[in-house]
Parts: C-alpha cells; structure tokens; sequence
C-alpha cells in the first residue's frame, strides 16, 4: 500500500513537470522569437521575444495545476459523476483522480485515449487502497484529465488540445 509521504512527493513532482514544462516552452519560445526577431533590431527582438514566448506557452499547456485544488474539487463533486457506482466512497475514487491529473502533467499535449494504455497500466501502482479496477477507474482519470485539458483550453485560444472543442 502506498506511503502518504511517498503519495505527495509524487503531487509535487507531477505539478513541478506542468511547471517546468511550462517555464522551458515560455523561455525557449522567447529565446527563439527573440533571436528571429533580432534580425531586425530591439523593436523587433521584443515583438518577436513575445510571439514566441505566447507559442512557447501554447506549447507547454500553460496552466498551473494545485493537486490541493484538483483533490477539493474532485472530493466534492464526485459524487454526481455518472461512473460512480452507488455505495462507492471518494477513497475508491481519489486515487483514480489524482491519477489523471499526474498523468496530465507527465504527458503533454498527448490525448489522453493516446496514453491510456500506459496509464492502465501504471494504475496497479497508483491505486493505493482503491477497489477500482482499470476499467472502472479509467473514468475517473479521464475526467481528471479531461478537467485540466480544458482548463489549458480556455486560458489559450483555439483547439490546443486537438480534441474539437
């Protein structure tokens, strides 16, 4: 069974991975805009420096994700999600969600039916004390995912995350 210590260094780490991510494809999009930019002096390195810094977020799926937040949420709202199965308590559920939100972080700009083979997968390991077998817990981590991919999605324009919404 999982050791709550090692639960939340997991929370960090995956929230480091969107940070990072997020940070390296503002600083390299800029880097790159700024260079193309500097071709036609300071005007142009700043106007090019933020072109690129903008598609450098894109890229990265600029979104901050609070795993304290993601869990409040999920603890409240789970119970009126269709896939949840009468009797059922959040302890099944949590770790399905945060589940999806470590792998949302771990994988971007990946859909998620891409990456679900690795996550039916990894699930044996992030379970923790959850009674859900993948294909019940699947579910859950789709909607954390699904959760987040919106998120990007509002805070960007156009369809980031190529799903048609």
């Amino acid at each position: 069974m999982g050791d709550t210590k090692d639960s939340d260094e997991k929370k960090v780490a995956g929230t480091g991975a969107v940070v990072g991510g997020v940070a390296g494809g503002v600083m390299g999009g800029a880097a790159a805009g700024g260079a193309i930019g500097g071709m036609t002096g300071p005007v142009g390195a700043a106007v090019g420096a933020a072109i690129g810094a903008a598609a450098g977020a894109i890229s990265g799926k600029a979104i901050a994700v609070d795993p304290a937040e993601e869990e409040a949420y999920w603890r409240t709202n789970y119970t009126g999600r269709p896939y949840v199965t009468s009797g059922s308590t959040y302890d099944d559920y949590g770790p399905a969600y945060r589940h999806g939100v470590n792998a949302y972080s771990r994988y971007p700009g990946r859909p998620f039916d891409e990456v679900e083979p690795e996550l039916s997968r990894d699930w044996g390991t992030s379970r923790g004390s959850s009674k859900l077998e993948w294909e019940n817990a699947k579910h859950a981590t789709r909607d954390a995912w699904q959760r987040l991919s919106d998120r990007a999605e509002r805070a960007m324009p156009g369809d980031s995350d190529r799903d048609g919404r």
